[in-house]
């Protein structure tokens, strides 16, 4: 997957974790929960995702790599492969 194919997915999970969201003007390096309403469940929800649809496993240390969109592109684009 190239990484527009990545973030496009992550945006589609948030989407679905978080439907009332605006997710036009999500911006790549600030954290996704200064610019959404997200909390820590809904971070877990994200992870849980990963590993249903995409069989991405997520280590609880590598959660802080996960906290900005950028992150998640850079982070999960390898394990897309």
């Amino acid at each position: 997957m190239t990484n527009e194919e990545v973030r496009s997915e992550v945006l589609n999970i948030i989407a679905d974790i978080a439907p009332d969201e605006d997710l036009g003007g999500i911006q790549d390096s600030i954290s996704l929960r200064d610019q959404l309403d997200l909390d820590s469940m809904d971070f877990l929800d994200i992870v849980m995702e990963l590993r249903k649809r995409h069989k991405i496993e997520v280590p609880q240390e590598d959660y802080p790599r996960l906290d900005t969109l950028g992150g998640c592109v850079e982070y999960l684009q390898p394990k897309f492969q």
